[in-house]
C-alpha cells in the first residue's frame, strides 16, 4: 500500500482511493492495520501483482492432498528433475522478461489469431520491449500509472504491425478471471507475469505467491483458477490446467544453495499451478544477471515425486 505522507499529484484515482483507506483506517485506530504484502516490481512500486485476497497470493500449505495426487504426479512424470527454466544469461529462450512502461509508451493495435478470446486492446509496447525467447514469445507489459497488465502470446512486429497468437489485459487490482474457456497469452487462460519466479523478489528473501509450471500431457479440462484446457484426451489421469503441486512437508530443503532454498520454500508454501503444456516440471522465471546458475542447478536434485498435488476446491479469489 502507499505510504502515507507520500506525494500524490499525478496519481491515478484507484490509487487515490487505496491511499484515502489508509489514511481512514489510521485515524481510527491509531496504528496502521495489519495488511498482507503483495507481490510488486520494482519498476512499478504502486501495483500490487493482484490483490492480497487473490489465489496467486494465497498460501496452500495447510490444504489438504487431493485424492487422485499419485495418479497426476504418476503421469507428469515422477523422476523427471525440477527444472528452473530460467538463467543468467539474457535471451536465448531462457526465462520470460518483462517490461513496465509509462505515459510516454505508443500504443498498438495487435492483430490476434484467437481474436475471439482476446482482448482488442491497444497495447502499450515501447521500443526495444524485451520478448521471450523460442516459439512462445510472450511479451509482458505492466503500465505503471493504470497498474494494468498486458500479455501477449507469440508477439511479432510485422510489416502490418504487432501480430500476436492471443491477448489478454488484466486489472491489477482486480480479482477478475477470463471469461469461462477462454485462453489468454498462457494456454490456461491465467497471467503468466505473477507466477514467475523473479530475482528482485528471491534478493528480499522470500517469494510470496505461487509459481507457474509445465507438463507435457493435460487433460481436456481446466479448475479455478484457469478458464481453458489444451488437449483432446479426458484421460482422469493426466492433470488439468489450474493443478495446483506444492513440495512435500517431508523434503530437506536445509543443504541447498541460497536462491533455491527460498525458491523451495515458496513451492512448500504457495505451491505451483499447471499454466501450460511443457517439459515435465519446468518453473519459469524471468532472465536476470542476479541469478546463480550452479545454485539453481541444484534442484535437480528433486523430482516429481517430492511434490504432491493440493485439494483446492475451496480456494477462491476474495475468499478468506
Amino acid at each position: 500500500m502507499p505510504r502515507i505522507g507520500v506525494t500524490i499529484i499525478g496519481v491515478t484515482t484507484k490509487h487515490l482511493r487505496r491511499s484515502a483507506l489508509v489514511v481512514l483506517a489510521v485515524l481510527s485506530v491509531g496504528t496502521a492495520p495489519a495488511i498482507a504484502a503483495t507481490p510488486r516490481l520494482p519498476a512499478a512500486p504502486a501495483c500490487d501483482l493482484f490483490p492480497a485476497s487473490n489465489v496467486w497470493n494465497r498460501r496452500v500449505d495447510h490444504l489438504p492432498v487431493r485424492a487422485d495426487s499419485s495418479d497426476l504426479v504418476s503421469s507428469i512424470g515422477p523422476g523427471d528433475h525440477l527444472h528452473p527454466d530460467f538463467s543468467s544469461i539474457q535471451g536465448g529462450g531462457y526465462g520470460i522478461p518483462s517490461n513496465v512502461v509509462g505515459r510516454a509508451a505508443p500504443r498498438h493495435q495487435v492483430g490476434f489469431t484467437y481474436a475471439d478470446e482476446s482482448d482488442a486492446g491497444p497495447y502499450p509496447i515501447k521500443d526495444g520491449a524485451l520478448i521471450e525467447g523460442g516459439s512462445d514469445r510472450h511479451l509482458l507489459t505492466v503500465d505503471r500509472r493504470k497498474c494494468v497488465l498486458y500479455e501477449l502470446f507469440a508477439a511479432r512486429l510485422t510489416e502490418d504491425g504487432w501480430h500476436a497468437g492471443s491477448g489478454a489485459i488484466w486489472d491489477l487490482d482486480s480479482n477478475a478471471l477470463r471469461p469461462r474457456g477462454w485462453t489468454s497469452s498462457d494456454a490456461a487462460g491465467l497471467p503468466v507475469l505473477p507466477g514467475l519466479v523473479r530475482h528482485s523478489e528471491v534478493a528480499t528473501g522470500a517469494i510470496k505467491h505461487a509459481l507457474r509450471f509445465t507438463a507435457p500431457q493435460t487433460r481436456r479440462a481446466f479448475i479455478y483458477p484457469a478458464r481453458h484446457f489444451a488437449s483432446d484426451s479426458d484421460d482422469p489421469d493426466l492433470p488439468p490446467m489450474g493443478l495446483r503441486v506444492r513440495l512435500k512437508a517431508s523434503v530437506d530443503i536445509s543443504a541447498f544453495g541460497p536462491q533455491s532454498r527460498i525458491l523451495l520454500t515458496t513451492l512448500r508454501r504457495y505451491g505451483m499451478i499447471l499454466a501450460d503444456n511443457g517439459s515435465p516440471w519446468f518453473v519459469t522465471g524471468t532472465p536476470d544477471p542476479g541469478w546463480d546458475d550452479d545454485d539453481l542447478h541444484e534442484l535437480h536434485g528433486l523430482s516429481g515425486s517430492d511434490f504432491e498435488a493440493v485439494d483446492t476446491s475451496s480456494l477462491r479469489n476474495g475468499a478468506p
